[in-house]
């Protein structure tokens, strides 16, 4: 069952379109490089696609109308997106779930100070990461704050060529013999990952002078005081654009492509749905790289909330009703898998890994060791969506995450499945995943969507 590489396959006019969605989605990436970011993103994508706010359908008292497109943004951290079907909505949707959180550096609430004639901002990471890939990287930070009169900055310092990158200073090989003797867990405390910031002191200050510079710029460049960090929101991502890889441009270098592959695959397909039998939905959601947790991750009713308001425009609303939808729903769990590397092959089990260039990949089930924390995808869904992908003339690949007893991971399928909903988790295989610079093949973003297009039209 040995799948082959797309490459080859694929005409002249499917070639241009691949590169077609390839530069949107690096362009997306850009764009996108925090959940807020995303979200904006998702919204302006959506507004140029015919889609309307659900909150403005609400205040007005209109109901959706078969193939109307609505969106709803929640706390500017999580959207989602339906398309009416013609059938009736507790038939159940079609659903395409990604996260569009990524490992990060987070910049702690109370985080400038200056050390040896040095400022810096005391940070956090978020999720997984190898906290050494981190150093002595450009950086770039990018956040909101927010007054205490409720005015809010959007801020974002490193992308552009004409501003200053920032870093993550590391120890120089030459006093480095103890450092290079501890496990890449110990290679650098979390403490020391403090963001480099500034060394030229405010003129005629004898104590604190760089701070008190950066202060000053703070000040000039963005209205903000040192207490407005304690409600501000910074994330520290690689600075710089995605890029192509290879010397035949055949891949994607960017950060944050795991989950964001998969979360700009699915709303380009979503957006392409011209007409569609059974309600089509989009679903970008945050926090499931710390465990799905809190208002805008998946164990949050959000996604409950919504679909009961969009329920309540299309007909006389009862939780009945809503049971009946997410039970009677399809899912696409869109994740990222761990493409094949062989320079760590030791870790795979090649017939069941995923390889790049091969097309998405089906995960029947994640989780770790015995299957834990994990979904476990039915097989009659799974024969379903054989069908469909081969009536579509979609190119797939299935997989597991490693070695029985190496690999491990999580998404938001299970969460999704406990509504009584068919899951399984598909999307983009990656090289160097939660790395600052992660790789996925052209071929395969284009097959996802190509892929996703197919389910998001598929009557079950």
């Amino acid at each position: 069952m040995e799948r082959k590489n797309l490459w080859s396959s694929y005409s002249e006019e499917q070639l241009m379109e691949l590169e077609k969605v390839s530069e949107k989605y690096r362009t997306c990436l850009d764009m996108g490089k925090t959940e807020r970011e995303c979200v904006r993103t998702a919204i302006a994508l959506a507004k140029e696609a015919g889609y309307r706010d659900m909150k403005e359908l609400i205040r007005n008292g209109e109901r959706v109308k078969p193939n109307d497109k609505v969106y709803l943004e929640y706390m500017e951290r999580a959207i989602v997106l339906f398309q009416a079907g013609t059938l009736p909505i507790e038939q159940g949707m079609n659903i395409l779930g990604a996260h569009i959180d990524s490992p990060r550096i987070d910049v702690k609430q109370n985080p400038l100070y200056e050390s040896g004639d040095l400022a810096y901002l005391d940070t956090h990471y978020y999720g997984g990461v190898k906290k050494y890939q981190w150093l002595a990287l450009p950086l770039a930070l990018h956040g909101v704050v927010v007054r205490k009169d409720g005015t809010r900055t959007d801020i974002s310092i490193g992308e552009r060529d004409d501003e200053p990158a920032l870093v993550i200073t590391d120890l120089l090989p030459h006093l480095g013999r103890l450092q290079r003797e501890k496990n890449a867990d110990k290679f650098i405390d979390g403490e020391q990952m403090d963001l480099l910031i500034g060394n030229r002191p405010l003129k005629d200050e004898k104590e604190d002078g760089v701070k008190k510079q950066i202060l000053r710029i703070l000040k000039d460049r963005y209205n903000m005081e040192e207490e407005d960090f304690l409600s501000a929101e910074f994330e520290i991502v690689p600075a710089g654009k995605a890029r192509d890889c290879g010397l035949d441009q055949s891949m994607v270098l960017a950060y944050g492509q795991d989950d964001r592959v998969c979360a700009f695959t699915s709303l380009f397909a979503m957006l392409e749905e011209k007409e569609v039998t059974r309600t089509s939905c989009c679903l970008l959601i945050d926090k499931e790289e710390i465990g799905s947790v809190g208002a805008s991750g998946m164990t949050s009713r959000f996604f409950e909330n919504a679909v009961a308001e969009y329920i309540a425009l299309n007909t006389d609303y009862n939780d009945l009703i809503l049971r009946r939808t997410l039970a009677n729903s399809k899912m696409l769990s869109s994740d990222v898998s761990a493409g094949f590397d062989p320079m760590y092959e030791e870790v795979y089990e090649k017939k069941n890994a995923a390889y790049l260039a091969r097309g998405p990949v089906f995960n029947k089930y994640t989780g770790s060791g015995g299957k834990s924390g994990s979904n476990d995808a039915n097989p009659e869904y799974i024969a379903q969506l054989r069908k469909i992908m081969e009536d579509a003339g979609v190119s797939f690949q299935t997989a597991e995450l490693g070695r029985v007893d190496i690999g491990g991971g999580g998404t938001i399928a299970y969460l999704m499945a406990v509504y009584g909903m068919e899951v399984i988790d598909s999307g983009v295989a990656v090289l160097s995943m939660h790395a600052p610079w992660e790789v996925t093949s052209k071929a395969d973003i284009y097959e996802t969507v190509r892929c996703y297009e197919a389910f998001l039209k598929a009557e079950f």
